[in-house]
Order: C-alpha cells, then sequence, then structure tokens
C-alpha cells in the first residue's frame, strides 16, 4: 500500500528530479535540526547540513547529475551575493580605521596555507586538487572549494582527456578538523593568555572611543561676545569642522526655529547641535557653554521624523541638489545607512533604503515624504529585478577570461568571487541603474542561509557517496594530519603576530580567527563563549577579502601545479 512512499523516500541508483529533491529536503531539514542543537556552547548551524548530506551520500541517496551542478552552483552565488550585501558599507568604511591592519593580519594566513599547501604538495606526492579539497575544508572555505571544482571543470573543457580527483573529498574529511581546530585554538589561548573577557571589552571601549565617535545632539547657549551678530555661517567658517545647528531659539522666547546660515546670532540664544561629541564640545566651548534649556526640544513649532529613500527619482541625488532647506525650510540632521549614522553634508549621495531625519513644520515634512518616498511597505517587498540584475552581473564578472602567461587556461573569478565583487561594489556606491544594494536583513539572511544549505547539501551528498571507501582509499588520517598542519600553524602564527605584535584586542581577535577561515560556526562559539559581539564586527571586517583571496589561492593552486 506504501510501497510508493518507500520508493520516494528510500535512496535509489538512478535518481529521478523527485528524488533529488528528497534528498536535498533530507540533507537540509536534518542538518538545520542538529545545527541547532547544543554541545556545550557549541551550536554548528547550518554548516551541520554537509554532515549531513555525507551521511545520507554514504547511506546511498543521490542526487542526478545536472541537478547537482546547478544547486551546488546557484547556493554559492546566493551565499556569497548575501555577503558582500551585508558587509559591504562596513567593510570599505574599516579601511580608514583599524581594518586595513584585521586585513594585513588575516590575508597573510591566507597566503601562509597556500605556502603550506604547496610543501606539502612537495613532499607528500598527493594531487594538488586533493591538497586545495584538504586546504578549503581545513580552513572551512565553501568559496574556495567552489572555485576549486569550477577551475578543474574549465581545464577538462579544454583539456578532455585530464583526469582530476574530487577535491570535495578532501574538504569532506578535514572540514570537520577545520571548525573544532578553531574552536579549539580560540579555548586555548584564551586560557594559556589569560584573558579576561571584562577587561577586553573595557579597552575595546576606551580604543573605540578614541578613535570613531558617534554622533551626539547637545544643547547650548550663546554667550562669547565676539560672535554675538555673527551669522551662523561665518561662525561655522570659524570653526572648522562639521557641525549642524538643528534648531534655534532666542532668550526668553518659547518660538523654536530652524536656523538658515545667514540667521545672526543672538546673547544668550540656545542652539542644538549635532555632530561628533569632541566637535560638539569644541563648538560649545568656542561659542557659549552647555545649556539646560527644555524649551528647545519642544515639538510645538517644528517636527522630527525619519524618513525612507524609497523614490526612484531622488535616489544618486546629493542633499545639495534636493535643497530641501530653501526648498520646503527643513533641516536633514542625520542620515542612517547600513548601521551607521552619517552627518548630512552637502555632498552626501543618498541611496536607496537611507533613512533620513529630518526637523521642520508638520506640512513641510508631509511634502518631503511625497518627493522622498518613505514607503516602508516597498522596503519590505524584495526587488528581484534589482536582485537578480545583481546575480546577473556577478555571473557575468566571475566568467571573464584572465589570460596569465604560463598557465594552461585563462583564470576566471568564478561564481565564488564575481557575485561577491559585484555585490560589495554595489553596496559601496549604493547600485548601478536599477539596481541598488538595499535588500532588508531578513531577506538578506534568508539569502545566504538558503545558498549555503544549497551548497552544503549538494557538496555533502555527492562526497559522501563512497566517503568510507575514499577514507580508507586516500589513507584519511594522514590527510587529516596533513590539514592539521594547514588549520593549526597559521592559527597560532596569528595569535602570536595579532596579540604580541599588533596589540590587537583579544576579542577582535577572535573575530579576525573565525573570519579568516570564514567559519560561522566558530563565530557563533566566539561569541557565545566570550560573551560579547564584537568579534562580529571584525569577522564582517576581514571575510570579503579573505574569501576573495582564499577563492584566488585555490584556482591558482590548481592552474599553476596540476
Amino acid at each position: 500500500m506504501f510501497d510508493w512512499l518507500k520508493v520516494l523516500l528510500f535512496p535509489v541508483e538512478n535518481p529521478t528530479v523527485t528524488h533529488s529533491i528528497v534528498a536535498l529536503m533530507l540533507a537540509i531539514g536534518t542538518g538545520v535540526f542538529i545545527g541547532r542543537l547544543k554541545l556545550g556552547k557549541i551550536t554548528f548551524g547550518v554548516s551541520a547540513v554537509m554532515f549531513t548530506g555525507l551521511f545520507l551520500g554514504h547511506l546511498g541517496y543521490r542526487i542526478e547529475g545536472g541537478i547537482l551542478d546547478f544547486v551546488r552552483d546557484f547556493g554559492l552565488i546566493l551565499f556569497v551575493y548575501g555577503i558582500g550585501l551585508q558587509v559591504g558599507p562596513s567593510f570599505f568604511s574599516s579601511f580608514r580605521n583599524e581594518g586595513l591592519k584585521f586585513n594585513i593580519l588575516a590575508v597573510s594566513s591566507v597566503l601562509f596555507g597556500g605556502v603550506i599547501a604547496i610543501i606539502l604538495f612537495k613532499l607528500t606526492g598527493l594531487k594538488i586538487e586533493d591538497l586545495v579539497g584538504i586546504m578549503s575544508g581545513s580552513v572551512t572555505n565553501t568559496p574556495g572549494l567552489g572555485a576549486a571544482k569550477n577551475t578543474i571543470e574549465e581545464i577538462k573543457n579544454s583539456f578532455p582527456d585530464r583526469m582530476f580527483n574530487d577535491p570535495a573529498i578532501g574538504y569532506a574529511i578535514t572540514y570537520p578538523l577545520g571548525v573544532f581546530g578553531i574552536i579549539g585554538t580560540i579555548i586555548v589561548t584564551k586560557l594559556l593568555l589569560k584573558i579576561k573577557p571584562e577587561e577586553e571589552m573595557k579597552k575595546f571601549r576606551k580604543a573605540k572611543i578614541a578613535m570613531e565617535l558617534p554622533l551626539v545632539h547637545q544643547k547650548m547657549r550663546v554667550t562669547n561676545p565676539e560672535l554675538v551678530g555673527k551669522t551662523l555661517h561665518q561662525t561655522l567658517k570659524t570653526f572648522g569642522r562639521d557641525i549642524v545647528v538643528s534648531r534655534l531659539k532666542h532668550s526668553g522666547s518659547v518660538a523654536v526655529k530652524s536656523p538658515t546660515l545667514d540667521t545672526e546670532l543672538q546673547d544668550r540664544d540656545v542652539l542644538m547641535l549635532v555632530g561628533q561629541e569632541k566637535d560638539v564640545n569644541d563648538f560649545t566651548a568656542l561659542v557659549g557653554r552647555p545649556s539646560t534649556d527644555l524649551f528647545i526640544e519642544s515639538e510645538s513649532d517644528i517636527r522630527r521624523k525619519n524618513i525612507f529613500v524609497t523614490n526612484a527619482k531622488v535616489i544618486h541625488k546629493n542633499l545639495s541638489e534636493l535643497d530641501l532647506f530653501n526648498t520646503y525650510d527643513l533641516k536633514v540632521t542625520r542620515v542612517f545607512r547600513a548601521g551607521r549614522e552619517i552627518l548630512p553634508r552637502p555632498s552626501l549621495e543618498l541611496f536607496y533604503g537611507d533613512k533620513i531625519r529630518v526637523i521642520g513644520s508638520e506640512e513641510a515634512i508631509k511634502e518631503v515624504e511625497k518627493l522622498i518616498g518613505n514607503s516602508e511597505k516597498k522596503l519590505l517587498e524584495p526587488d528581484f529585478l534589482s536582485l537578480f540584475g545583481g546575480l546577473f552581473l556577478g555571473v557575468i564578472l566571475g566568467s571573464i577570461p584572465i589570460a596569465i602567461p604560463s598557465l594552461p587556461v585563462p583564470i576566471k573569478l568564478g561564481f565564488a568571487a564575481g557575485p561577491l565583487i559585484v555585490a560589495l561594489l554595489i553596496s559601496r556606491y549604493g547600485g548601478i541603474s536599477f539596481i541598488h544594494s538595499y535588500i532588508n536583513t531578513g531577506a538578506i539572511y534568508f539569502m545566504k542561509d538558503f545558498g549555503i544549505c544549497l551548497f552544503f547539501a549538494a557538496v555533502g551528498i555527492h562526497a559522501g557517496d563512497g566517503f568510507y571507501d575514499n577514507f580508507v582509499q586516500y589513507n584519511g588520517w594522514m590527510w587529516l594530519l596533513y590539514g592539521s598542519a594547514i588549520t593549526f600553524i597559521p592559527l597560532i602564527a596569528m595569535v602570536i603576530v595579532g596579540r604580541f605584535f599588533m596589540k590587537i584586542n583579544f576579542l577582535q581577535l577572535a573575530g579576525i580567527m573565525s573570519g579568516s577561515y570564514t567559519d560561522p560556526a566558530a563565530l557563533s562559539f566566539s561569541t557565545n563563549f566570550l560573551d560579547s559581539d564584537i568579534p562580529i564586527q571584525s569577522y564582517a571586517q576581514v571575510y570579503p577579502l579573505v574569501t576573495i583571496f582564499r577563492i584566488f589561492v585555490a584556482s591558482l593552486l590548481i592552474l599553476i601545479f596540476s
């Protein structure tokens, strides 16, 4: 009676489309469930899909060849594109602070791992594709594996008689080592270095305050007789730094207005300032003193509101082009973009999804809402034209052949680096034509996790086919030993250099270690183990460049030594 169900759910030798879908859903569903289980403070998250895929492949589950290639590549594209959109803004801005130092350390560990792989290639006699698979698994780098497989396919297309081993075998054998290796290194170094997370947090906050001040608002009263009678423009020019005066109230009056640049300052005027804390304090000291006046915060005459940029007509226009103050008697005091607060300079270009804070009359705000858009519903709806336009550009960029002398075939960025670079550039510049960088946070997380689940399931099921036999055939214990060298030697060097020479905060160093090995499981562990979200910030700062370098290293090793 239930023979049809048995045929549907149990492994078959020649899978149909339906059987392939069932195998994928089983791997993803059981993997996500297992990934939520806690082993102490460790959770594997979606990386557990890789292990369930291996197990199902070992039991005999299969995916039809064409479907396997499509699911693996499409999942990888979705994953790296989502990563690029998510970390792009903070990635570029971080280079103005400590991001350059972090990325030098992280990229050096990538190159060091590549050198170790070359040494093992010379000493062990293993084929380079096996070592690239071992290297990718040892550092839990999925895009590197994808790049290696794409490069092998390109070589096969040019040289059909060439035979290659599947790097996914080495990847599958050493992947657990990579996950536990980073986690173990974080635990051991914390104990050996006698790290106290509370003290590291205090040091981090002090360094952050000294390096990057957030925007603040502060009230002040004009008391400097030398500036009384001067216009606001003259006063700001004398000060010489970026400050926004959002409100002004004359002494003895309760009327609050948004001042123009030609407004003359009067004795005991109260001003509301917006800017970085040091600039605000210095301006206050120059012009007068702090004020406790409450009337300037009144909403009786002017209103404050956040407006979302959703109208295509204002996207990529500067604030000076919109000229909201002269046109609508309305002042922009802050712009919020990708979790950052930006001071609204006249040259600031608006991106789709930006949130601008304005001050003015209720009537003016309503008019500006019509101009700017302010459609939260529109932001919640996925813009598939923009999304798939970006993915399309990423695939094109990844498919461009780059001829390098002495290499057998042109190198390509592939489905890993191409979409990642496009996403980074789109997020940096706000978009290209109708393609924009804004996708709401929930959609980005869904795209990333869905993509990596598809990739892990496809790779795991494929590698699980004969996994035990391959482990025995290829002497898996020796491969784990080789993988240990690639896992631990760069990690130990990173801790020594980062902690003792670069003087990097350990909370940030834990994020760099996880980001250098592109390991979300290690990142999740470090945030719980250290009881801090700081590792997430440094993880995001190094992830994009590390991913690009791991992709290039994997591809170049195949091309040079195959």
